[in-house]
């Protein structure tokens, strides 16, 4: 019982078609290599959360989510898949928000999932995990085929084995894309068609080339397994549109180099939410401000924000981070109608 109560509040903190190929060698690209403790590391080495004077009072205060108003919240609007399955055919760009960092995007002849969660708890204890406040924008029912997903590490709001689980056995042929060192997880989920990838890595699948790339984050599911597996951001290049999803990330100076590799990009989606206490996130969680500088680092037309509002993680209230991403987008020139704000089930072309 001791034990699955502190890999409970443990949660409450961190919440193919071909081979994979080399990618040109850029600096700050470089593929992430182990330690001599089997550990994966940033390019700035060990991650600052806090000391415990700021992450005890952060735990007990997300004991607490249950009774936390869902006011401010993402507005929801009704999606029964039908434009999504209807663009398969004509392929339109375009992006739809299920929620936090989930979105089905269509372009270059291809669907695909970025870290998809459809569980209403983010964790190994549900009754201890944060909850979800607004529910996913588009049943897996109502899902057009998935071609390929993308995972960007292995906390649980990012990885969530229930929910590849049923797209697997809804789809066999649905590749999984994960950073290295993730792809056993996967299979001991009965999931077996899984690539993984180290920075610097791409993976060809029909149409779009599938880049592995740099993030500044940290990965942990239990007690033992803190950065033993990778985390990373994702870029899908296809014939007329790039498209660029930053997963979990501290800001950092990475995000110019993969602008400069593979940019511009038409649309990025970035994290704007999960920000306080600072102290504890900065080193893991851009803020609004930092996502509009990522989103001009990374040569982006449009950023779309995510991150944010579905799941009890921190302290900021639910409606801050557009707000301030809208307003941070306008003050450093990408401007306001460059930063869109989504509702979850909204879908929108790019």
């Amino acid at each position: 019982m001791r034990g699955t109560i502190a890999s409970g509040l443990l949660s409450l903190l961190v919440v193919v078609w071909a081979q994979p190929t080399r990618a040109n060698a850029v600096a700050s690209l470089a593929e992430a290599e182990l330690n001599d403790r089997g550990e994966f590391s940033n390019p700035i080495g060990d991650l600052d959360k806090g000391g415990l004077g700021v992450r005890l009072p952060f735990m007990l205060r997300r004991l607490g989510t249950y009774f936390r108003s869902s006011d401010g919240a993402p507005q929801r609007v009704p999606n029964d898949g039908s434009l999504l399955r209807a663009n398969v055919a004509d392929m339109t760009p375009m992006i739809t928000w299920v929620g936090h960092s989930t979105f089905v995007v269509q372009m270059g002849g291809m669907t695909f999932l970025t870290d998809p969660i459809w569980s209403n708890t983010p964790s190994p204890v549900p009754a201890l995990g944060p909850r979800r406040f607004v529910q996913p924008g588009i049943a897996i029912s109502d899902l057009p085929a998935i071609d390929f997903v993308t995972i960007s590490h292995n906390h649980y709001d990012h990885l969530d084995l229930p929910t590849l689980r049923t797209l697997a056995e809804r789809d066999p042929d649905t590749v999984f894309l994960v950073p290295e060192g993730n792809g056993a997880l996967l299979r001991s989920a009965g999931i077996g068609n899984v690539t993984e990838l180290n920075w610097g890595q791409r993976a060809e699948l029909g149409a779009v080339t599938v880049h592995c790339l740099p993030t500044q984050h940290w990965s942990k599911r239990s007690l033992t397994d803190t950065n033993k597996s990778l985390w990373s951001s994702w870029a899908v290049i296809g014939p007329d549109r790039r498209f660029y999803h930053a997963g979990d990330t501290g800001y950092f100076s990475g995000f110019k180099a993969i602008g400069k590799r593979l940019g511009p990009f038409d649309l990025a989606a970035i994290p704007i939410g999960a920000y306080t206490p600072r102290a504890m996130m900065k080193a893991s969680h851009i803020n609004p401000e930092e996502a509009v500088t990522t989103a001009l680092d990374l040569a982006a037309q449009s950023a779309v924000g995510m991150h944010f509002g579905t799941f009890d993680l921190s302290d900021e209230p639910l409606d801050e981070p557009p707000r301030r991403f809208l307003r941070a987008a306008e003050d450093q020139g990408l401007g306001e109608e460059n930063a869109w704000v989504l509702k979850i089930g909204e879908n929108r072309r790019f």
